[in-house]
């Protein structure tokens, strides 16, 4: 299944330097791997926000959930999900 996510970031002001660098450090790790096994399908930045939209191509919500829950910045995200569905008027 595919689904749209988008994923707003909201680090507490009072998070360290050397924290918050070791958060995204771990996060652009697992997002790669993601990326990799063909989960994470799209991943864009949207300008002007710490925030993206991405593409996921998993099983279902379960897995869809767990996966969003593993990701490191997991507990200071915003995220909105709409499952796709193919449109009848899609060529590819």
């Amino acid at each position: 299944m595919l689904y749209h996510v988008r994923m707003d970031v909201h680090v507490p002001r009072d998070m360290g330097a050397a924290e918050f660098d070791a958060l995204k450090a771990a996060e652009k790790t697992r997002a790669e791997a993601l990326q990799r096994e063909g989960k994470w399908r799209h991943l864009w930045r949207i300008a002007g926000a710490y925030a993206n939209y991405s593409v996921f191509d998993v099983t279902g919500h379960d897995e869809l959930h767990a996966i969003l829950s593993s990701l490191p910045l997991f507990p200071f995200m915003d995220i909105s999900v709409t499952p796709l569905a193919r449109h009848p008027s899609a060529i590819d």
